[in-house]
């Protein structure tokens, strides 16, 4: 006698039925996020490796400042080593021209060519009346805009700009920004309360000197917008401005002359 479980008669039952096989039992699939684990275990590690590398042995968020500072420096006393080593090297060039002149009547031609068109280069220095432009920042100590941030108590890049492009429109023949000569191609740019200007940096006070028609230049600065923006921040804030009129003195233009584009004019 064939003796069945209940399970395996019922089963039996089933077939003979004709309802075919039992439904399969659903197969169960493996959630996305163990998979995914593994992925970004490995990428933790990589990145917590690179930190390592990167930090080497010190914090990543260390005031690394005093090294920054040292390095501007560094930066610093190579430039002028260089400018000192530029200059020498020039003299030495007009020198062996002024001695080749001598007998060489096309070399000669040319130098007086050349030294026809340094003043209006910007290669001479020049001496003359003109106006003289003083930015400051806000004294330290003192009464201010109770609402005043530090932002609202120094001189700006833009503030410098607006003083420089009015002397251009005014007429200015010469012009030089804390005493290095600047021509209308030289670009003024700041860094935090900071003037950088060919590649060396100075603090306020700012002084811009121009030299041209007094009357031209003053019109000019008073009817700049950025000018009068400034000097509203001077009665809000005791931001500095100072203008006076005076023979001054330009300094020729010391930086370098390479020639990095153009277009013809038209």
């Amino acid at each position: 006698m064939e003796y069945t479980s209940g399970a395996a008669s019922w089963q039996k039952a089933l077939r003979r039925a004709g309802a075919g096989l039992l439904p399969r039992r659903p197969r169960q699939r493996r959630p996305g996020w163990s998979i995914g684990v593994p992925l970004i275990a490995a990428a933790a590690g990589l990145l917590f490796t690179t930190s390592a590398t990167t930090a080497d042995g010190t914090a990543l968020r260390e005031d690394r400042r005093p090294q920054l500072n040292q390095l501007i420096e560094d930066r610093r006393e190579q430039v002028a080593a260089s400018e000192s080593r530029a200059a020498t090297l020039r003299g030495e060039v007009e020198q062996r021209t002024d001695a080749l002149a001598d007998s060489d009547g096309p070399i000669k031609a040319q130098q007086m060519r050349g030294d026809r068109d340094l003043q209006a280069a910007g290669f001479t220095a020049l001496t003359g009346t003109g106006v003289t432009v003083e930015l400051n920042d806000a004294p330290q100590s003192g009464q201010t805009h109770p609402d005043a941030s530090n932002d609202d108590l120094v001189v700006h890049q833009g503030d410098v700009q607006a003083v420089v492009n009015a002397l251009w429109a005014g007429g200015a023949e010469a012009m030089s920004i804390m005493n290095v000569r600047v021509l209308t191609t030289s670009a003024v740019r700041c860094v935090g309360n900071t003037l950088l200007l060919h590649g060396r940096v100075y603090s306020p006070p700012f002084k811009i000197v121009a030299i041209g028609d007094p009357a031209a230049l003053q019109q000019a600065l008073a009817s700049s917008e950025g000018v009068q923006w400034f000097k509203d921040a001077v009665d809000d804030y005791q931001l500095g401005y100072k203008e006076t009129v005076s023979t001054v003195r330009v300094p020729a233009f010391e930086d370098s002359t390479a020639l990095r584009s153009a277009t013809v004019p038209r």
